[in-house]
């Protein structure tokens, strides 16, 4: 019996647009805090709630372990857990429920009880560790199972006999020695439905890991409740080595690196892709970077490592817009990178971002416009969502409703005043990933035509009922070209000078 469980409230079922893509990852966070507890002699099981369904699988862990303590530790290196999703609260307060009920004591980590510590120590936890939590978790756990009196511990929030909220003076734990812990416990999972879930749909195992943590820019809609601006990077023999392990012991054929931004360093990149050739350790990888890091240089090295995907926050293909997020980059920089890149055999994918304040169709437009002339690999599009902390959530706080976060990873609403209304900008999207996808299908299996047709059609249907006072007026630009003619998008956008 363990002394403490560790586990996470993301269940992939409960999110349909992850569960359609079928991409399961392990919980490294997750992970990385059982191994510090682990190697503090703390002894620790883990409940990956990921693909067991949670109540009943819970129920049956904690019945096998009875533990003292009971720790949602939520996976700060996974976006689907940044994103605060209200469907994963649901089920954070079930466990802590659950774990009540048994006797053990419960405590939180994650993005979304950094931003709202009362709402889940109303909702059965005992404590929140708000920050890099490893090192406050450690503390916390020996403090209770040893039955002594908590002590001031960085990064802890619980409430008093009356009811108040208590946070430590130093609120946000930082934890420097992160990349000195040894490798996530993934030995106290069952790595076997990932991988059957991966083959099954892809015809592959891919698997994840981390190089840093942290990123050090500034773009004002990122949300950053764990680290800040703070960023660590853990030594490259140790990342090759761990990606060596990972296809000679647990068979992964393919790593994604959840870092936030990967190749910050352009000389820990050679470093890397030195150990990796040394180890005769690579493996096709993807990563989340920028563009103004994609050098042609940095590309040979991610190359010569393995590396086959990058994606990069783009987020518009207007300067104003990019301008007003603070991004610090420029559009020439990402023609730059999808040149080096292509260059290179890597290929490049683009998020995209839409619906930012300031954003009309003219700035819809040269997205559109800048898309198509690139032509990246693949794009991934999602719509401006305030989170606590941010710039951008400070400037339209004022204009959200009851709803204040998204219900699952494809709920993408506009929660504030946008310049159009959610059906128009998902209609949008559908369209932008038709133009897209039309890129790499075989024409007789794909008629790019017809689907741009049939989704700009419903943009003009919408289009009525989807403008916020002041919005520019689709059907004025669709009009002339009716509903049955065939219109790509660059045209539809330049009709009556748009």
């Amino acid at each position: 019996m363990a002394d403490v469980v560790v586990t996470h409230s993301y269940h992939l079922p409960y999110d349909p647009k992850q569960l359609r893509k079928m991409q399961p990852y392990i919980p490294l966070a997750t992970l990385y805090a059982a191994t510090a507890l682990r190697e503090c002699g703390i002894s620790v099981a883990v409940f990956d709630a990921m693909l067991e369904e949670p109540s009943s699988g819970f129920a049956d862990v904690l019945a096998a372990e009875r533990p003292r303590m009971v720790v949602i530790y939520e996976d700060d290196f996974n976006f689907l857990s940044k994103m605060c999703l209200t469907r994963m609260r649901g089920v954070a307060w079930m466990i802590a429920g659950a774990a009540r009920a048994a006797g053990a004591i419960t405590v939180v980590h994650g993005s979304d009880s950094t931003d709202n510590p009362g709402l889940f120590l109303q909702n059965g936890f005992d404590y929140v560790c708000c920050g890099e939590s490893e090192q406050t978790l450690v503390q916390l756990c020996r403090a209770v199972l040893e039955g002594r009196q908590i002590p001031e511990i960085d990064g802890l929030v619980r409430l008093d006999s009356e009811g108040d909220l208590v946070r430590s003076p130093q609120w946000l734990a930082k934890n420097p020695a992160w990349t000195e812990l040894s490798f996530p416990a993934r030995d106290l999972i069952n790595l076997d439905p990932y991988r059957q879930a991966w083959i099954k749909t892809h015809g592959y195992f891919s698997v994840n890991m981390v190089s840093s943590r942290g990123c050090p820019y500034h773009c004002n809609w990122c949300a950053k409740p764990i680290s800040g601006n703070k960023f660590q990077l853990r030594p490259p023999a140790a990342v090759a080595e761990e990606m060596r392990l990972l296809r000679d012991i647990a068979g992964a054929q393919h790593i994604w690196f959840g870092d936030d931004i990967f190749a910050l360093d352009h000389d820990w990149v050679r470093q890397f892709a030195e150990e990796v050739t040394g180890r005769n350790a690579a493996l096709p990888f993807k990563i989340q970077s920028r563009a103004n890091l994609m050098t042609q240089e940095t590309a040979g090295h991610l190359k010569s490592a393995g590396c086959s995907e990058v994606w990069m926050g783009v987020e518009s293909g207007s300067q104003k817009i990019l301008d007003a997020m603070d991004k610090g980059l420029i559009l020439s920089s990402v023609v730059s990178a999808r040149r080096h890149l292509r260059d290179a055999g890597i290929r490049a994918c683009y998020f995209l971002q839409l619906g930012y304040p300031g954003e009309t169709w003219s700035e819809l437009k040269e997205t559109i416009d800048f898309v198509r002339d690139t032509r990246p690999d693949d794009i991934g599009v999602s719509f401006s969502y305030p989170l606590p902390g941010t710039v951008f959530y400070e400037r339209v706080h004022e204009q959200l409703g009851r709803k204040r976060n998204w219900i699952d990873s494809d709920d993408l609403c506009i929660m504030f005043q946008g310049a159009y209304k959610t059906d128009f900008y998902r209609a949008v999207r559908d369209a932008l990933h038709a133009e897209v996808d039309s890129w790499s299908r075989p024409a007789k299996d794909y008629d790019v035509n017809a689907e741009l047709r049939k989704l700009w059609r419903i943009v003009d249907e919408l289009e009525p009922v989807s403008r916020h006072p002041g919005a520019f007026d689709l059907a004025e630009v669709a009009a002339p070209f009716g509903s049955s003619t065939i219109v790509p998008i660059d045209q539809l956008a330049s009709a009556r000078g748009a």
